[in-house]
């Protein structure tokens, strides 16, 4: 979803009323890539209603922030679940958009929050691989 440029919602409706066939997607063409935040513990046990701290205020253009496990206290927003955000990087390529995810990942925190460390390794080798040809 991070790539749709069309409207969810019309979308949504066109599918309701079986005329999702009629209408016209638009999706950006750049590579997307999401890295999960995670609360410590997860997933087992884990703290909720720990204070997020440096979430990007994006325009969107090269990375999203999608909210799972938060929630709200006054205007402040805390962990709520165990997937906490997943941050997604757009890019040029894989690669890229791994990296505008873990910069964002990297200015975001909360106590115990945790993240995998190779998420894209595979399609980055298949990309690398094909430059090479």
């Amino acid at each position: 979803l991070a790539r749709l440029q069309s409207d969810l919602v019309s979308l949504c409706i066109a599918a309701i009323n079986g005329r999702l066939g009629e209408q016209s997607i638009a999706w950006d063409p750049r590579a997307a890539l999401g890295v999960v935040l995670a609360a410590g513990g997860y997933p087992n046990d884990y703290e909720k209603g720990l204070v997020v701290s440096g979430l990007p205020e994006s325009d969107g253009t090269t990375s999203k922030v999608f909210h799972a496990g938060t929630a709200l206290r006054g205007d402040t927003v805390v962990t709520a679940g165990g997937r906490v955000l997943c941050v997604v990087g757009l890019g040029d390529s894989v690669a890229e958009a791994r990296d505008i995810a873990y910069a964002e990942v990297a200015r975001i925190s909360f106590a115990g929050a945790f993240c995998r460390k190779d998420i894209g390794y595979r399609a980055i080798a298949r990309e690398q691989q094909t430059a090479r040809c």
